[in-house]
């Protein structure tokens, strides 16, 4: 498959753009874009936009937020889902890049996933947009759409991340996300996914084998 083309396909069918690549695409600093990926995990797009203009209008550095208490934390970020546990991890996370990194976010898969609510998708997602280094982040539209898709037959997103480094080019990594985001929220939909406007279905095998297990 020449995955570019199939890329390009995406591309051209979607509308706007999702939060991390808005972010990206305004070149916001790398602290922002690790924040807010913390932030994001099973929050809508919605909730942590609005979320990260609030925390950041206010407070711009990982020495501004390393300094504010947990429950100020939970304030600002109280729309977030699990926003005590995220309160605590950028407290800590910021806390860590202001004193051991000099205030810079590290560029360094191995060195994020030791920051406190760092995983491998924050991790490679923080790659991918702040830096623009090629990384596979796999969220929740990646790993299911990477099945249905019949790339992949993993059972977690790890699985997911290494098949998906073995099958596609390494120039193209980072679009899987951006892309599959946008995807998973305007087409191949969790449920009742919109066959009928598909720009891929014709090639689609609609393997939904792992949504049933």
């Amino acid at each position: 498959m020449n995955y570019k083309d199939f890329f390009d396909k995406l591309e051209d069918s979607l509308e706007g753009s999702a939060h991390l690549d808005e972010l990206a695409n305004a070149n916001h600093d790398p602290f922002r874009i690790l924040i807010s990926t913390i932030i994001s995990a099973r929050t809508r797009d919605q909730n942590t936009r609005k979320v990260t203009k609030r925390l950041f209008t206010k407070y711009k550095t990982p020495q501004d937020i390393a300094n504010l208490s947990e429950e100020e934390l939970q304030d600002l970020i109280y729309e977030a889902g699990f926003y005590r546990a995220k309160a605590k991890h950028i407290k800590e996370t910021s806390q860590i890049i202001h004193e051991k990194y000099d205030g810079k976010v590290p560029r360094d898969f191995d060195k994020l996933i030791e920051l406190p609510g760092v995983g491998r998708k924050t991790a490679n997602c923080t790659l991918a947009y702040a830096f623009q280094i090629p990384a596979i982040c796999v969220d929740t539209h990646v790993y299911r759409i990477s099945n249905r898709l019949g790339w992949t037959k993993s059972k977690n997103p790890k699985q997911t991340e290494k098949k998906l480094k073995q099958l596609i080019p390494k120039d193209q990594w980072i679009r899987i996300n951006r892309l599959f985001v946008k995807f998973g929220q305007q087409i191949c939909l969790p449920n009742n996914p919109k066959h009928e406007i598909c720009p891929v279905e014709d090639i689609c095998p609609k393997n939904f084998s792992m949504e049933q297990k």
